[in-house]
């Protein structure tokens, strides 16, 4: 229902989470942690961007030596990695903020030369990603993809632990949370998308079988750390990375209904629902998804989902509060904007300018520029 009275920055209670506004740093990928360790500088630019009563979700975070397929990313599977992830929600919580790890594993979005001894990357298929897509080497350069392992049935389990662990390991690190990333055509996506999953086991086929190891992880890691600590991420209406899907409004919708049914479960919300809407790029069939078809979908699953709602993709002020105001969300992250102005919080509250983010910089492993070197409102970064 529309609330005119409802801004970004308005308070609201996700679950037992008291958040100050509705402005959530979206998870991004910035390839900064050299050998996968979380950095001093990694502190240093979560906590720029942290704020009393904020909500930050960090970059897609590696649950398994075998989910890379970025150079310099960082994991959650290993004590060092532990360690130096609590160094950095240390410094956030200092700031007041909270702080949700993202889950990731991309699947056959990896090439050999990220995998253990160069083996094929995982997939729900053997299908490597078109030529339409190019992967980020070590060097900096760009390559195609490569052709995936399919695994098989009983290995499948092995990856849902792998997932159930890292959140483990999230909440050892101190993280108040954790988003599993099903989204953007990395693994959880590859089962979920009828043109990428072409199984003819349980997991493939019927959406009941396609939805199988989503609602497997989620079900493991609601078990081992509770659902009030479990957000997750999907984007049945984008095609990045080959994943499109011939039925987005139904994929959604029974995703939705799964998460809805657990939730009756366990007599405990899911902490959000994080829905990357198909403005943030093309549905590959259709070509540019007009407003009227991405306000449909996003009203059919809104009115499906038991819980908090956040939107992301390509956000400006306007449309923040214009999404929330109408209640068509509950939350809403901001990716790109949030690089080039730690302080975006402000900034929009001010109604005030918005420094220009650099893509050059986006991938570098610089640990200051384009990093922690963007400037606040008074000048000081």
């Amino acid at each position: 229902m529309a609330d005119n009275s409802i801004t970004l920055f308005s308070p609201y209670k996700m679950g037992k989470f008291n958040l100050s506004h509705r402005v959530v740093l979206a998870p991004m990928t910035r390839c900064r942690a050299l050998n996968g360790i979380p950095l001093p500088a990694h502190a240093q630019y979560y906590t720029q961007r942290s704020t009393l009563g904020g909500f930050l979700i960090t970059e897609g975070t590696l649950i398994s030596p075998t989910s890379s397929g970025f150079p310099h990313v960082p994991g959650i599977y290993s004590d060092e990695q532990v360690e130096a992830w609590r160094n950095v929600v240390d410094a956030v919580h200092a700031k007041g903020s909270i702080i949700f790890c993202q889950l990731w594993h991309v699947g056959r979005a990896s090439h050999p030369v990220y995998q253990p001894g160069g083996a094929a990357p995982i997939s729900s298929t053997s299908k490597p990603i078109s030529d339409k897509w190019k992967i980020l080497m070590p060097d900096g350069s760009h390559g195609f993809y490569p052709e995936p392992h399919a695994l098989t049935t009983s290995e499948i389990s092995e990856i849902v632990h792998h997932y159930r662990q890292a959140a483990i390991n999230a909440i050892r690190a101190g993280f108040d949370g954790i988003e599993i990333h099903g989204a953007h055509g990395y693994l959880i996506d590859q089962f979920l998308k009828d043109a990428i999953n072409d199984r003819t086991d349980e997991y493939g086929g019927s959406l009941e079988n396609r939805c199988r190891f989503l609602t497997q992880v989620v079900e493991a890691i609601v078990s081992a750390i509770g659902a009030e600590r479990v957000g997750l991420r999907i984007s049945p209406a984008i095609d990045f990375n080959d994943g499109f899907d011939s039925d987005p409004l139904g994929l959604g919708l029974a995703v939705i209904e799964r998460l809805n049914n657990l939730q009756k479960q366990v007599s405990t919300k899911l902490a959000y629902l994080h829905v990357t809407q198909p403005r943030f790029t093309l549905l590959a069939q259709t070509g540019s998804v007009s407003e009227k078809e991405e306000a449909h979908l996003m009203e059919k699953w809104r009115e499906a989902y038991e819980g908090t709602l956040m939107c992301s993709g390509a956000f400006t002020r306007d449309s923040g509060m214009e999404a929330v105001a109408q209640g068509h969300a509950d939350l809403v992250s901001y990716g790109r904007l949030f690089i080039s102005n730690p302080d975006l919080v402000l900034r929009l509250k001010l109604h005030a300018p918005l420094t220009k983010y650099n893509r050059n910089t986006f991938y570098t492993q610089d640990p200051v520029i384009g990093y922690t070197d963007y400037p606040f409102l008074n000048g000081t970064t």
